[in-house]
């Protein structure tokens, strides 16, 4: 059977890293923990539960940081996994059957089932979201600093969505709201640099249309409540994304400050 090294980033994650680590103990050949220089006990608790922790800033380059991660591994397979994902046990059967054909060509992509207050969200567009995990070694990089693009030379093929891995992806709404604010930044950043604008229909149109089609297109009012929320949140993550960009590079100008004639 080929060996893979379990590829984690983390920065601060002490509530969740043991858990993360212990879900990946049925096929991880070593588990390496790329540490962004965490002030709380995130390296001392992986280190504990038998990681390889390497301290390296991220700079607010994720791709950076997981091609530097990659850089690292020791075995001819690499499986990337967040703190805040946890892998299944069908996941694992999956990853050793793969692990026993050990075909190269082959870069497998993983479905993930978000819980939010203790709630699978299947529905809305929220599942599969399918990501690539697990690729070989040799040749691959990634690029982007946000979103991240992975580089190999491999056909992908998915698991079955029953081999998903476990998604975290919002501790409370606190968490959600400085996720919204940093991800719309972005996306009007991105829009701007590809030369684009937005206009008050933009602002209603687009909206009602994203929170249209995750509660009623896609099912999100099968998800009870945190479907509704959710899809009516994403009417204001969508707003938010254009009013952004109507306002980017425009200053905000305190009108009753006198004017700094030096």
């Amino acid at each position: 059977m080929a060996k893979v090294s379990v590829l984690i980033l983390a920065k601060n994650e002490e509530r969740f890293i043991g858990a993360c680590i212990k879900s990946v103990k049925g096929f991880a050949d070593e588990v390496i923990v790329i540490d962004d220089l965490s002030t709380d006990a995130t390296a001392q608790i992986a280190s504990e539960l038998g990681a390889k922790v390497i301290q390296h800033a991220l700079n607010g380059d994720w791709g950076g940081q997981q091609t530097f991660a990659i850089q690292q591994a020791a075995c001819d397979w690499v499986f990337f996994i967040d703190a805040d994902e946890r892998a299944t046990p069908a996941l694992t059967a999956e990853i050793k059957k793969v692990l026993t054909a050990d075909d190269k060509g082959i870069a497998w992509r993983t479905a993930r089932l978000s819980y939010f207050w203790g709630q699978p969200l299947r529905h809305g567009g929220w599942f599969p979201d399918y990501v690539t995990r697990l690729f070989p070694t040799q040749g691959s990089y990634v690029t982007g600093f946000v979103h991240p693009q992975i580089h190999h030379t491999c056909t992908e093929k998915d698991f079955a969505e029953s081999a998903y891995l476990v998604h975290y992806p919002y501790r409370d709404w606190n968490h959600y709201f400085n996720k919204l604010n940093f991800y719309t930044t972005l996306a009007a950043k991105k829009a701007h640099e590809q030369g684009k604008s937005a206009n008050v229909l933009d602002m209603i149109a687009h909206p009602l249309w994203a929170s249209f089609r995750m509660y009623v297109l896609r099912g999100g009012f099968l998800d009870g409540m945190i479907g509704f929320v959710l899809a009516g949140f994403h009417y204001f993550y969508t707003m938010a994304k254009y009013v952004k960009l109507y306002y980017y590079g425009k200053e905000n100008v305190h009108v009753t400050e006198e004017a700094d004639d030096v």
